[in-house]
């Protein structure tokens, strides 16, 4: 019995030091992530307290608590700033600018990616130096294109604008994943009767999806955020996303904090809202994106 019992304690004892040496990284990668986690929704947290506090209350103690709910900021802030027209506006150009991104530089990198010549790889690298050029440094050439073509101020121009702007990115994007497909689903087609058109739509189109929501998360970012170009572009209030509305109601000339923090959710309380409804969607796209390529 005592051997029994030894052996028994002695396995236990055995088993008992495994058991928290496997949960040991396990615990620290939860604390990192944890502790990431914080660091970077504190920005968040301390702008929607902000934004809930009179500017008395904040001048004196800007990193305290609210003494009182202020939610007149928000009523005010909600009235003045013309706020679902933005939203509107925001949403329409940023949808109308990612589907044409897509289709276009889906269209342009299939046969970019096909073909090995000379003049495909010319043009491959020609477009994606694109993406080293400074958006200030194109913006008096598309400034002088839209006013010539009559599109300033327009929906049509700010969208013209934004697509090409993009186009660049979601070239490289395509081409790259395009790469990574064989050839052998493509002339199977060819060998079933399809046309190069046919295999692009029922082939290629279905094996893009999750490269496209990766490139749609990517533009969509920064169409919502961009300030200078519809600033520059619009000049109709009505007109304006939800960036130019914001910097408008702040204004330049001072800082008002019960303004600029209620003005600042409102601005951002959309765009968190659709990536948390489309969260699965996002990352499911970003890792196929990567096992695929």
């Amino acid at each position: 019995m005592k051997a029994l019992s030894m052996t028994a304690s002695s396995g236990t004892s055995q088993r008992h030091p495994t058991f928290r040496v496997r949960n040991v990284p396990d615990m620290l990668r939860g604390a990192l992530a944890i502790g990431i986690a914080g660091v970077i929704l504190l920005p968040i947290a301390y702008m929607l307290m902000m934004s809930v506090r009179s500017g008395m209350d904040i001048a004196a103690n800007p990193l305290g608590f609210p003494r009182s709910l202020q939610w007149d900021n928000y009523v005010r802030t909600f009235a003045e700033m013309n706020y679902w027209r933005s939203v509107a506006n925001t949403i329409g150009i940023t949808v109308a600018v990612t589907v044409l991104v897509s289709v276009i530089a889906s269209m342009a990198a299939y046969p970019l990616a096909r073909l090995r010549s000379k003049l495909s790889n010319a043009l491959y690298v020609l477009l994606t130096l694109g993406l080293t050029i400074p958006m200030f440094v194109s913006l008096t050439p598309t400034y002088l294109l839209l006013r010539n073509f009559g599109l300033l101020n327009s929906y049509a121009g700010i969208i013209l604008a934004y697509t090409v702007l993009n186009l660049p990115l979601g070239v490289f994007f395509y081409c790259s994943f395009l790469k990574s497909i064989p050839m052998e689903l493509e002339e199977a087609a060819i060998l079933d009767g399809c046309t190069p058109w046919q295999v692009y739509r029922h082939v290629i189109l279905p094996l893009l999806r999750p490269i496209t929501g990766t490139l749609a998360m990517f533009v969509t970012l920064h169409v919502w955020n961009d300030l200078v170009y519809p600033l520059l572009f619009l000049q109709d209030q009505h007109k304006f996303p939800i960036t130019v509305s914001v910097f408008r109601f702040i204004g330049t000339m001072d800082v008002d904090p019960t303004k600029l923090f209620p003005a600042a959710v409102l601005g951002t309380l959309p765009l968190l809202v659709m990536f948390l409804l489309l969260q699965r969607q996002i990352v499911a796209g970003i890792t196929a994106g990567a096992v695929k390529g």
